[in-house]
């Protein structure tokens, strides 16, 4: 998703990147490119003005998304409790048909179960992993990938995510199933598939 290596805030290179990681993020998440540059120049001000308390228990990257995280999740409340939610794009239409992967009993077809994975421990922390996520993730169709991350990373509860989307539970728990399947079929094929090639 993002790269971990340690930076400082002294390497203009490395508060480039940080930034427009950020930025991307941002975006995502606020549908706002203003809103979202507002969110990503309050986090890195906050870092920057907290910068000694900055223990080093994280990388400097991890600790300022963390800011930029609550900055994200903060809007968003703000917007939802004036009213003043924009109208998101439609949910995109996905005609892709998930039921064909069970069985009538809701069991995995044997030649669409997942693929054994390994020890996914060994491989959180490496780069490459990250990379190939990263990409997956920027090919889900954008209103999945926005509640995927509003899910799994802002850990935004389902009422929450439900006003800012303007969607129902039941079209929150659909998007997240599919983005789900689209995600471990990315990696199975971009990851996994790589692995056991080379056993």
């Amino acid at each position: 998703m993002m790269n971990l290596a340690a930076g400082t805030f002294d390497d203009p290179a490395f508060l480039t990147d940080l930034r427009a990681q950020m930025l991307k993020f941002a975006t995502l998440q606020l549908s706002d490119p203003i809103a979202a540059e507002d969110a990503v120049q309050e986090a890195l001000t906050g870092a920057l003005r907290n910068a000694t308390s900055f223990g080093g228990r994280s990388a400097l990257r991890t600790w300022v998304f963390a800011i930029l995280k609550n900055k994200i999740v903060d809007m968003i409340r703000q917007r939802q409790r004036r009213a003043e939610i924009q109208p998101l794009l439609n949910v995109e239409s996905d005609d892709e048909e998930t039921t064909e992967l069970f069985d009538r009993r809701g069991m995995w077809r044997p030649e669409d179960r997942p693929t054994d994975w390994g020890n996914p421990e060994d491989e959180l922390l490496g780069k490459e992993f990250w990379r190939v996520f990263d990409a997956c993730l920027n090919h889900l169709p954008a209103q999945q990938g926005r509640i995927f991350m509003m899910r799994e990373f802002l850990d935004m509860a389902t009422t929450e995510i439900c006003a800012e989307a303007d969607i129902t539970v039941s079209n929150l728990n659909v998007m997240l199933h599919r983005a789900r399947l689209r995600l471990r079929g990315c990696l199975e094929s971009h990851w996994f598939a790589k692995e056991t090639a080379e056993c």
